[in-house]
């Protein structure tokens, strides 16, 4: 049962009393041979990608050479593996020996203080990491900054004791967590469902039906049509010619620029970017204008959404104009129900893409005019209940993190006594 603490046989201690700190580093850039070797080398971005709190290994590892060339010290399993930059405070615990670069810390726990409670201390002291940072160009937590960090150390007994507290707890909550992302994940795929039935099967269960001679929508009502993209919409390319990209000349203009990105995290309509491109970025891209459906052909494959306002993009965009026969947002939630036939028709090179002409030869349904209104608006109202319940459950998920967050602050400060 949890009471509120009143004993005083908490000590105070600072970080380099209770655990060895040891700095990360990385080989000399350039050297293919460094790299891709069995030597685990963990880097900030590595952390942040976690699922678990253990890291076994980054995206890219050390060979021999690489670990000599760079000078990194290998740390022992159980050691605290600490973002220290790029952000402060993601915290892993290594699950076997391994070595890390300059923007970790490792933090090697001595007898003083239990392998699992280091682990939620680390947590705990987030915040006082980040304002021990220091930096202009970025935000570092130094050496001599991290091990002057102070907290309150409880006896090895109680420190065990709330380890196994913490653990049962926050196993409790991270599957609360997993069972309501899960059940977004079904909310989507359930609206995903709809919508392709409701653009290639309509909403009348009654009508008589008819083979579309397409594969992948097979049958589709009597009285409709199908088309081809490219004789429903005017279709046209996004266009930035200039080498290098990133030429600053070209930029900080009034005209948005956005990138396959930012479609990708856009909803049914774009309109927030990062970019701007000035008078001289526009003479090599194109504005296309607001209300045209955009598709990424590469990167990320498929994506679509609606321009808001008039923009720039890349040639890994395309637009597309609808023609009088289908309506915009018909057109958009046919194509949005087709990220799969997008993807099995992208071009497999050095990097899949999707090119214009075979966009133009994807098929789409094409029902009366007044019969894509009532599917749009059927389809529009199904959207917004799903996402009040997404909502929902997206609430509920920042509670808990909110809930477990306090919970180990609590534990680990003494504010809250489990034994």
């Amino acid at each position: 049962m949890m009471r509120v603490l009143s004993d005083t046989t908490w000590s105070p201690r600072k970080i380099w009393n209770c655990f060895d700190i040891v700095n990360g580093a990385t080989p000399a850039s350039g050297t293919a041979h460094f790299w891709d070797g069995e030597i685990s080398w963990v880097g900030p971005a590595d952390l942040g990608k976690l699922s678990s709190r253990v890291v076994s290994r980054g995206e890219r590892n050390l060979t021999e050479s690489g670990y000599k060339n760079c000078g990194t010290t290998f740390v022992p399993a159980g050691t605290i593996i600490l973002s220290a930059r790029a952000p402060i405070g993601h915290v892993a615990v290594a699950a076997n020996r391994l070595c890390f670069n300059q923007g970790c810390k490792g933090l090697v726990p001595n007898s003083d203080i239990f392998g699992e409670f280091a682990y939620w201390l680390i947590l705990a002291l987030k915040p006082k990491l980040e304002a021990a940072g220091q930096g202009t160009t970025f935000v570092e937590l130094s050496r001599s900054k991290l091990k002057d960090v102070t907290f309150l150390l409880p006896p090895l007994p109680e420190q065990r004791a709330i380890a196994a507290f913490l653990d049962r707890k926050c196993a409790a909550i991270d599957e609360a967590v997993r069972i309501k992302e899960e059940q977004i994940r079904l909310l989507a795929e359930r609206r995903q469902i709809l919508i392709q039935e409701a653009v290639t099967r309509g909403l009348n269960p009654d009508a008589p039906m008819k083979d579309s001679g397409i594969d992948w929508i097979g049958q589709i009502p009597a009285h409709w049509e199908v088309k081809r993209l490219k004789h429903l919409s005017e279709i046209f390319r996004g266009k930035f010619t200039h080498r290098p990209r990133n030429d600053p000349r070209l930029y900080d203009g009034e005209y948005p620029f956005f990138q396959t990105g930012d479609v990708a995290r856009a909803g049914m309509f774009l309109s927030e970017y990062r970019q701007t491109l000035n008078e001289a970025g526009l003479r090599v891209s194109t504005l296309i204008p607001k209300g045209t459906i955009l598709i990424t052909i590469a990167a990320n494959i498929g994506d679509v959404t609606i321009l808001d306002i008039d923009g720039c993009f890349p040639d890994s965009v395309v637009g597309f104009k609808p023609r009088p026969e289908i309506e915009r947002d018909f057109l958009y939630y046919s194509m949005s129900a087709m990220k799969t036939i997008f993807m099995n028709n992208s071009i497999a090179n050095a990097q899949a893409n999707l090119n214009v002409d075979r966009i133009g030869g994807i098929t789409v349904c094409l029902p009366p005019k007044a019969e894509q209104n009532v599917i749009m608006e059927y389809v529009q109202m199904a959207n917004e209940k799903t996402d009040r319940a997404i909502g929902v459950k997206e609430s509920q998920i920042t509670a808990l993190r909110e809930y477990k967050t306090s919970l180990i602050n609590a534990a680990v400060t003494g504010k809250i006594k489990v034994l």
